[in-house]
Formats: structure tokens, sequence, C-alpha cells
């Protein structure tokens, strides 16, 4: 199988060509049921596994958002999914942030060890925030549980009358506009309302986008998770929103570390092979992954999501000291 192995320039990585595909697919259907891309999760693998530890890794990361993400969010488009104004709420606060986040990492966390240090941080609060709508099981909103009542009733149904109905969200169940203003944003989906404040979204956005700019990430790990537990609103509705604000901020973050120059003899020039790779591998697990969602109660797959990114953040914060 030596003749599967290839070595990629930039990086400077050899690796067996199946293995960023395989790798991709894996971690990008199950994140991209909560509205991720995986990227948060392929980054540590290309650190760890892979020991690609420059600053270019993760610009590497951006390009491989922005590969494997568009199947997903057609699925969500499709579908009739995407909360549009979420999303450009998310899009308008994350691109400045991701400026500002390239900053951070090529001239305060270039050192690998010092970058491990703040990736197991961001892991560590995102696992957290996963875990804890599960164990502790906050109070959610009247509409939110009238959402997961039906859904469970769906499932319910479908266990008697398999060959008449679904188990999942019906195809009526689709996200409409209500009213957007620069103080709220609502919306109706599957008969539910649900509302967000516009700054607030946008302020938790550019923070969101700093510190996606600087992993690599373009933030919807760190952003569905406030959705979700903060927004009080649905992950069937968020999750398109999240991927495509990723897809749109990756491609600024790409852009940053191709073309503006890092100071003294740092590369921040991103492994375009090797992240169009695991780019194409991502791309069929999104698309299955989003095509699935509406078939799977969220409390499982943040379960899984919340256990694998909290063994992450240990290790590289373990390691740092």
């Amino acid at each position: 199988m030596d003749f599967l192995n290839v070595t990629f320039p930039v990086s400077g990585v050899t690796t067996n060509i199946l293995l960023p595909l395989l790798v991709a697919i894996i971690i990008s259907f199950f994140a991209s049921i909560g509205g991720l891309s995986g990227a948060f999760l392929l980054l540590p693998f290309q650190m760890s596994v892979l020991n690609y530890t420059a600053p270019s890794v993760s610009g590497t990361n951006h390009v491989f958002n922005i590969v494997a993400i568009p199947g997903g969010v057609y699925r969500y488009i499709k579908e009739g999914r995407m909360a549009w104004p979420l999303t450009w709420v998310i899009i308008a606060g994350t691109l400045p942030g991701v400026f500002l986040g390239y900053g951070i990492r090529v001239l305060y966390l270039p050192d690998p060890n010092v970058f491990k240090l703040f990736v197991g941080c961001v892991l560590l609060y995102i696992g957290i925030r996963l875990l804890k709508e599960i164990i502790i099981k906050p109070k959610k909103s009247y509409a939110l549980k009238a959402l997961e009542d039906k859904f469970n009733l769906q499932i319910n149904k479908a266990s008697q009358q398999a060959s008449t109905i679904k188990a999942g969200l019906p195809a009526d169940a689709v996200v409409k506009t209500i009213s957007v203003s620069l103080k709220r944003v609502e919306y109706e989906f599957w008969g539910e309302r649900f509302s967000f404040s516009t700054i607030g979204m946008f302020v938790l956005a550019i923070i969101v986008g700093i510190i996606g700019g600087a992993y690599g990430i373009g933030g919807g790990a760190i952003i569905a998770p406030f959705c979700i537990s903060v927004f009080h609103l649905p992950v069937y509705t968020i999750a398109g929103a999240t991927l495509m604000a990723t897809f749109i901020t990756s491609i600024a973050g790409a852009f940053f570390f191709s073309v503006i120059p890092a100071p003294g003899s740092i590369s921040t020039m991103p492994d375009w092979p090797l992240g169009i790779l695991f780019g194409i591998g991502g791309f069929v697990g999104i698309y299955f992954g989003a095509r699935l969602q509406k078939y799977i109660p969220q409390k499982f797959i943040k379960l899984i999501l919340g256990i694998v990114v909290l063994s992450l953040s240990v290790k590289y914060i373990v390691q740092y000291f």
C-alpha cells in the first residue's frame, strides 16, 4: 500500500491518501448533525496524528470548510430549514472577527505548545457546553419544549405505523421568517415561534469570529451551543445557518492566511491539496449528516461530541503543563 502514501510539500505531511478522506467523512457526518463542519475536531487530528503544527494548519482547516460545507448547506436549503436572518447576523459578526483572529494566531500563538493550550481551552469550553445540555437539562422555552414533544410524537407514530409515516421532521417543518429588526429577529418553525436579540447575536458572533479565525474552524462549533442553550433555538433550524456562516467566514480566513504576510519567517500559506483532500471527505460526511439530521434526537449527538471534545481538550491542556 506504499503507492497510496503521499507527501504534501507545504505541510510536510506524509500519509496514506485514504486516511484524510475517511477521517473527514466520519468526523463531518456526526458534527454536521449539530450544525458543525467538524473542523474543530479535524485540527487536533492534524496536529496530533499528522504532526502538522505550523500556523498554516489553521488556514488548511479553512480550506477544508470551503470544500466540505456546500453539500450540507444545499440539503438544509432544499428542506427549507435555513434561517436566513440568523445566518446573515452571524456572518456580519464573524467576518471582522476572523481577521482579528488571524492576527492573534500569527502574532501571539505561533508556538505549537502555546497554540495547543489555546486549542485545549476552546475545546474544553465546547465540551462543557454540550454535556451541560444533557446532564443539567436547563429550562427550555415553551416553544422549544413543544417542538421536542412533536418530535417524540412523530417517533411514536412511526413505530406504530412504519409503512405510512417516517420518524423525524415532516416535510412541512420549514423555517418561515416573521419579522426582522435591529432589536429582534423572529421566525416560525413547525408551528412554533422562536426569536433572538439581533445585537446580542451579533456581539457573540464577533467574539466567536476572533476565536474561530485563530483556530481555523469558522466559529460554528462555538456559536451553535450558544444558539441552543442561551438563545433557546432548535438545532434543526440553526444547523444550516451555522454551516453557511462557517463557509463564508472560512473563505475570508483562507484568504487572510494565503495573502496577508506574517511577521518574520513564519509561513501561513495553507496546504491547499491537503485541505481539499480533507474537504472531499467532509463534503460526503456533511451531506449525509445534514440529510439524516431530522431523524436523530439531538441529545445523542451532543453526548458523543461532548465526550470526544472533552477528551481532546484534557489531552492538550495536560501536554502543555
